[in-house]
């Protein structure tokens, strides 16, 4: 349970869902709601399709490429708490692929689920590298099922969290959405920091 605990929550911090509610609300303000559901719903299954197959087959692209684990603790590392630094000041939306660009694209099609939604503002490099290096650590038979079982809960929570999206923007306002990213924000940072700090233990012990 405690693996489960952690790692939902490590997750949650990085992807951030809540941070996520006013940019889905934009790009969804002139869908019906049944369209907004189904966009919830294929957002949720590619998040959960990308983290599965990064937990799964990330550490074979590692030993393709030569890159060892401390290597891709302290590059995550850098990469979450740098998310993390970003929600802190509020610019967090720039940084997950949300520019004119893509706010032109998004208008000239019909599905935004895979991206810009599920990849890159949702699974990206941090949740990316965070799961392969949790992988390394946790490959038994059953901490392998009970990551996966994380993620699909992940996943889940996603669905909820962008299906409620125009009732939470709603409720909170933009300042309860940048409280709660804020929050996360330090959570996240804090994520980022231990993972460079095991590395660095890690290798000074193996000199």
């Amino acid at each position: 349970m405690e693996l489960f605990i952690y790692l939902f929550f490590a997750l949650f911090s990085v992807l951030n869902p809540i941070g996520t509610v006013p940019i889905f609300v934009g790009l969804t303000q002139d869908d019906s709601k049944d369209e907004r559901s189904r966009i919830s719903l294929w957002t949720a299954i590619d998040v959960f399709i990308i983290l599965i197959i990064s937990f799964f087959v990330g550490q074979y692209v590692l030993s393709f490429f030569g890159i060892t684990i401390n290597a891709l603790r302290i590059t995550g590392g850098i990469i979450i708490a740098s998310s993390g630094f970003s929600l802190l000041s509020g610019k967090f939306s720039k940084k997950r692929g949300i520019n004119k660009k893509v706010q032109t694209d998004v208008q000239t099609r019909n599905d935004i689920a895979l991206t810009p939604l599920a990849m890159p503002m949702l699974a990206g490099p941090g949740s990316i590298s965070l799961l392969i290096a949790f992988y390394q650590e946790h490959h038994e038979p059953n901490q392998m099922i009970i990551s996966s079982f994380a993620i699909l809960a992940v996943s889940i929570v996603i669905y909820l969290v962008l299906r409620s999206a125009h009732y939470l923007s709603k409720i909170l306002g933009a300042s309860g959405i940048v409280a709660i990213s804020r929050i996360i924000g330090f959570l996240t940072i804090a994520i980022g920091v231990q993972y460079i700090i095991s590395s660095i233990l890690s290798i000074v012990r193996g000199i």
